[in-house]
């Protein structure tokens, strides 16, 4: 059997009392439907918020807890799945990086984020080594649209690759708290038990829903007599971990992935072949911590004409010029517009998701849209370009 991970050192929280804002304060519309992402208005602006906690669950990963002032409550509401970006400047530029809101089990209302430290010259390393209570950060308000399908009473199956834990743990103790008849199974592949994210918090919510919840740990790295639980999650060993959990491919199963975009997709086609109904699968990927990738050069094939721009972004409507010589809608739209949500310039965080109102565009591939969205007109601007002459983006759909 996959073996527990021993809970690290816990540590006594500092209290701060200092927090700044920048930016208007935009109003915070909740959805009505809580399995659903939320439809409009998505919140704007930067805030900076003061550290109060940092808290080393591993030896390259910190727990980040922000402090939320009264009058900024509303903005900063989240719901399970939800990241933000964080802003950070140095010299030569700066970085963005999106982190799931990862609340502990027993603060659902917590604004809390895990980072890893990544590569040496990204932000992950600074907040690592650096980040101490009474700093502050800059990040923008909670969004996505990543969250476990609703199926009330049923078995909500999440498979983690890495921190892709962060945002199924806040999933996990969300659906067992709300649907005292669901059970929740969480697999986690890691490299070796050190590197399991949230074991402590994991096992206690184990210790509260002895009978609704169970967490599997699949070591890539580490090998402990046992071929469930070594190994990479592929399709010989996914159904055998499916097994189990008791976890049938029935309507009462959902699934939820998260972790790298190769680990994500694997899985996706090892459930789909396993019978799994392809709807009942959500996801959501990530990148490696690290400096943003260049943008690929401009292919000959889409926009060798001028396309004017509108986007619509916080209520108000931006113009831009968008040519031969850019790589995507988002370099167009930030020569002039610096506000434009962004962060991974990968399709993989979703911060960049807009619905094109009018003209058509292209785009590679997009690992942060659902089916249902592609299908809305959904799509992210850090990977489409334009095919038309005139195209409306609207970012608060």
């Amino acid at each position: 059997m996959p073996r527990a991970v021993p809970p690290p050192e816990r540590v006594v929280r500092p209290t701060v009392n200092t927090a700044a804002t920048t930016g208007d304060t935009p109003t915070d519309p909740r959805p009505e439907h809580p399995d659903r992402p939320r439809a409009a208005g998505r919140r704007t602006g930067r805030y900076r918020l003061a550290v109060v906690e940092v808290r080393h669950l591993t030896g390259d990963a910190v727990a980040v807890t922000l402090e939320v002032p009264d009058a900024l409550r509303d903005v900063f509401a989240h719901r399970p799945g939800e990241h933000v970006v964080v802003r950070h400047r140095r010299a030569g530029g700066e970085l963005r990086r999106s982190y799931s809101v990862c609340p502990p089990p027993a603060d659902p209302a917590a604004l809390r984020l895990v980072i890893r430290r990544g590569a040496p010259d990204g932000f992950g390393a600074h907040a690592a080594a650096n980040l101490s209570p009474g700093d502050t950060l800059e990040l923008s308000p909670p969004t996505g649209t990543f969250a476990l399908s609703g199926r009330p009473g049923g078995h909500h199956v999440l498979i983690a690759g890495g921190s892709g834990v962060t945002p199924l743990a806040v999933m996990a103790a969300a659906a067992l708290r709300e649907d005292s008849a669901c059970r929740v199974s969480l697999i986690h592949s890691v490299p070796t038990a050190a590197d399991a994210l949230l074991a402590d918090e994991l096992s206690e919510l184990k210790d509260s829903f002895v009978d609704r919840f169970t967490a599997l740990y699949v070591l890539t790295r580490e090998e402990h007599g046992s071929g469930l639980s070594d190994g990479r999650i592929d399709d010989a060993k996914l159904p055998r971990l499916l097994t189990a959990v008791d976890a049938h491919p029935d309507p009462g199963t959902t699934f939820a992935l998260c972790g790298p975009p190769g680990m994500v997709d694997a899985v996706r086609r090892a459930l789909t072949a396993w019978g799994a109904d392809p709807a009942r699968i959500r996801s959501e990927a990530f990148t490696p911590a690290g400096p943003p990738p260049r943008s690929a050069p401009p292919r000959p094939t889409a926009a060798a004409h001028r396309t004017r721009v509108t986007a619509l972004l916080g209520g108000h409507r931006r113009l831009a010029a968008a040519g031969p010589e850019d790589a995507s809608i988002l370099d167009a739209l930030l020569r002039t517009h610096p506000d434009v949500p962004h962060a991974c310039r990968e399709g993989v965080c979703g911060s960049c998701r807009a619905r094109v109102l009018s003209g058509r565009v292209t785009a590679g591939p997009q690992h942060a849209l659902h089916a249902e969205e592609l299908a809305a007109g959904y799509t992210l601007v850090c990977r489409a370009r334009p095919l038309d002459t005139e195209l409306t983006l609207d970012f608060d759909a």
